[in-house]
């Protein structure tokens, strides 16, 4: 797992509280799961930017998953505005899965 971020110390903080974010289909979390591409702070504004993927574009419950992300980051950076861009370029692979996750799944 390769999150690109500009803030390495916020940025454990902010996927530490993500991994509570359940897929809910399979039971893993977002961060395992390799859907988290990026994480970017803005200490000026009190913005943060999490770029994202879904499994797959039409992932039923992308919306919920989306949801998820947005109020776990509200939760975590109560003082922060945060908006996220779910992008599919590029796109979600099985090489995404970390470590932790293939065990999960008993890949």
């Amino acid at each position: 797992m390769n999150v690109v971020t500009n803030n390495d110390n916020k940025c454990t903080l902010a996927l530490l509280a993500l991994k509570d974010v359940l897929d809910p289909e399979i039971g893993l979390n977002v961060v395992d799961l390799g859907l988290i591409y990026r994480i970017d702070f803005n200490d000026d504004t009190h913005y943060i930017l999490v770029i994202m993927t879904f499994t797959t574009q039409f992932c039923p419950m992308g919306q919920s998953i989306l949801d998820d992300v947005i109020l776990t980051m509200e939760m975590a950076f109560r003082e922060c505005t945060v908006k996220v861009d779910v992008i599919f370029d590029p796109p979600w692979s099985m090489q995404l899965i970390s470590e932790e996750g293939r065990k999960f799944l008993n890949r």
